[in-house]
């Protein structure tokens, strides 16, 4: 029997394809981003009832486009099962290529199965015309289409799968070319068992009887496309929420880690730190157990940040960072409160000696130094140890008072632990008071100068001066430089102070010279701060140069344990310094570790023997003798003068002189004195002269 085709309702049924196709590639994308089992399933129903009804709805158009010389309609049971089939292939397909693992297996059984699913579809609508005789089919283009199915269905699982990624680049363009690649597949799938099909001469339809073909074809159509379209427009509305929702969950989770965590180590920040003591107060209080508090503040981390800038001191936090959490136990809090300082939250710790072990692992894991863009640094911390509930019951209490344990452990030697004891707490109180006092120190004009008389070794004459600074409060009474100088050293005013003390000197120095007075060489101290300042010389020679007085007239002495910190700058400083006209003098000479090859490059002027060996002149007998003797030797060797500090006694002052010592300072030879009172010194000396 002959058979015709609508080309109108073959091209929209081409074109229902093509749709499915891309509602199936969609679909498969947006189900195998859901987190949530319960959600997967539920887009896998929807979906396969909208993807089913696309796939028949392809075929009953292409089926209202075929023709018969005699009438055609269609059995409505058979039809729902054939629609039943489509449904049924189309969720098989959905949750193939929605699996978290598709393997060449699956692959290849869901392209069988949904193969002879969609078929199986095709044959049974054909079937719902109720054919009398019956339709006989060609084997070989009945085995085609099956072919066809097969290989079309496995293709779209395989393509579904590797376009499921949303965000994937120039997916929807893939999308579509897939999308029309499939439509083909399954349109020839259906023509090629149409192909198969042999209507007889004389055959009739038993379903002839059933709906007009025309308003059947029209609402299939329309119903088909709004489906699908409804379809495609909920997956891409619920991805967009779904996309919304997950850039609002990591901005949140973002406002979160600014929140609760340090930006630059990663480690808990103050606010976490704090709730999490809160918690260990409440769980020791109720279990009656032990935790404690260590406190660290990194040795000599400003003197890294200022010479090699703040990104080497970032890493240098970092690297702590990482090598601390290496340090305790999984349940140990490590936070950083900021800056270089770091705290550790043990908790149920079984004595006061387990938190002195942890202090002294760490110690001992930090002093293998770290490499800093290929220079080696050994960065050591100063712990302080608190308690609960010995040292406190709130979080307050247990940090100051760690934190005060670490100051402690910084005057004692750096780089080691100190517990918590009742008398830091006046000390941490003094140091407050002393910060609070120095902010408006030399606006208020609280500071003043000193000045210690040097005589010459050979009798009593006036060799020259070093200058003494003093801090007079009003509230705080007079503080010597012990107690202030360490505490403006970390704060950096130092540097101020510094630059304050060398006009003053010199406005001194100008004032005596007005006064008739003997031109007097002074000695300023410089600390390890100051000479860290890159235009430290050229900012001495202004001030100098400013007020009058000739260089030649400043010596500036430097600790032996500061100039050794870095021996090749400090050279370079030393001679900046001569060669701007002043003078340079080791200070506390003996207790660093200079060796003599960086002592005879120094080429100082002046090596100064600390009070420690001066003492021992009488303390140790002959061994102090020898070792004082042995100094001055070395010195004048190098064409180096030699000051000694701290002379207190006769015998001292004559075994000195016996070793023919340059210059001597001491409480037995002179106090230091204000500027009026040495002024007077210098006025008696000349008249005695």
């Amino acid at each position: 029997m002959q058979s015709s085709y609508n080309f109108w309702l073959v091209t929209i049924s081409f074109a229902v394809a093509t749709l499915a196709s891309y509602t199936a590639l969609d679909l498969t994308g947006r189900i195998f981003l859901l987190a949530s089992a319960r959600l997967r399933r539920v887009w896998r129903l929807g979906g396969a009832a909208s993807l089913g009804c696309g796939i028949w709805s392809m075929h009953f158009i292409a089926m209202l486009a075929f023709s018969l010389p005699i009438p055609l309609g269609y059995d409505l049971a058979t039809t729902a099962a054939s629609l039943g089939l489509a449904i049924g292939a189309s969720y098989l397909a959905l949750c193939v290529t929605t699996r978290e693992r598709l393997t060449v297996g699956r692959l290849l059984a869901g392209g069988v199965l949904m193969g002879l699913g969609i078929a199986g579809m095709h044959y049974t609508g054909m079937a719902a015309l109720q054919m009398a005789p019956g339709i006989r089919y060609r084997p070989g283009w009945f085995a085609g289409s099956l072919a066809i199915a097969i290989g079309a269905s496995t293709a779209a699982l395989w393509m579904a799968r590797a376009l499921s990624n949303d965000d994937a680049r120039h997916v929807v363009r893939k999308r579509v070319a897939a999308a029309l690649v499939m439509g083909v597949a399954i349109s020839g799938m259906h023509y090629a068992g149409m192909a198969a099909a042999d209507f007889l001469p004389g055959a009739i339809c038993g379903a002839a009887q059933g709906v007009n073909a025309t308003w059947l074809a029209t609402s299939v159509i329309l119903l088909t496309f709004a489906v699908l379209i409804v379809t495609l427009m909920l997956s891409r509305f619920d991805a967009r929420n779904a996309l919304l929702t997950g850039a609002v969950s990591r901005l949140n989770g973002q406002i979160v880690r600014l929140a609760t965590l340090d930006t630059l180590t990663g480690l808990p920040n103050r606010s976490t730190l704090t709730e999490r003591i809160e918690r260990a107060i409440l769980g020791a209080r109720r279990q009656r157990t032990l935790f404690a508090i260590l406190f660290m503040d990194l040795d000599g981390f400003k003197t890294i940040n200022d010479s090699l800038g703040h990104s080497a001191g970032d890493q240098v936090l970092t690297a702590f960072a990482q090598r601390l959490l290496q340090c305790v136990r999984e349940t140990d809090t490590v936070a950083r409160l900021g800056g270089d300082e770091f705290v550790v939250l043990a908790e149920n710790l079984g004595s006061r000696e387990h938190a002195g072990a942890l202090a002294e692992g760490v110690l001992e894991r930090m002093r293998v130094g770290v490499s800093i863009d290929s220079q080696p640094l050994q960065v050591m911390p100063s712990i302080g140890i608190a308690l609960y509930p010995h040292d406190g019951d709130t979080v307050e209490a247990l940090l100051k008072h760690a934190d005060a344990a670490m100051y402690e452990a910084k005057r004692a030697g750096r780089s080691t632990y100190r517990f918590f004891e009742r008398r830091m707490n006046e000390a941490a109180t003094r140091t407050l008071q002393i910060q609070n006092a120095l902010h408006d120190a030399l606006a208020a004009g609280h500071f003043s100068l000193h000045f210690q008389p040097k005589f010459e070794g050979s009798g009593n004459s006036l060799a020259g001066a070093e200058a003494l600074i003093r801090l007079h409060h009003p509230q705080l009474g007079t503080l010597t430089p012990l107690e202030f100088i360490p505490i403006a050293e970390r704060s950096g005013q130092i540097v101020q102070i510094g630059y304050w003390v060398v006009r003053e000197t010199c406005r001194q120095i100008r004032q005596w010279v007005s006064q008739g007075l003997p031109s007097m060489k002074v000695a300023i101290n410089l600390s390890p701060r100051q000479l860290l300042q890159p235009n430290l010389v050229a900012s001495m020679l202004e001030i100098v140069n400013a007020e009058g007085v000739a260089c030649e007239q400043i010596m500036f002495e430097i600790t032996e344990t500061v100039a050794m910190q870095d021996a090749p700058k400090t050279i370079e400083m030393i001679r900046e310094f001569q060669a701007s006209g002043f003078e340079i003098a080791i200070d506390d000479f003996g207790t660093g570790y200079s060796s003599l090859a960086y002592l005879q490059r120094f080429r100082v002027k002046q090596l100064k023997i600390d009070r420690f060996f001066t003492n021992g002149l009488d303390a140790h007998g002959p061994e102090g003798s020898a070792i004082v003797s042995a100094i001055i030797a070395l010195a004048h060797s190098l064409e180096m003068d030699v000051v000694a500090e701290g002379v207190e006694t006769e015998s001292q002052l004559h075994m000195l002189k016996t070793m023919r010592c340059d210059e001597m300072q001491g409480f037995l030879l002179g106090k230091p004195l204000n500027a009026d009172d040495f002024g007077n010194l210098l006025r008696d000396r000349m008249v005695a002269a």
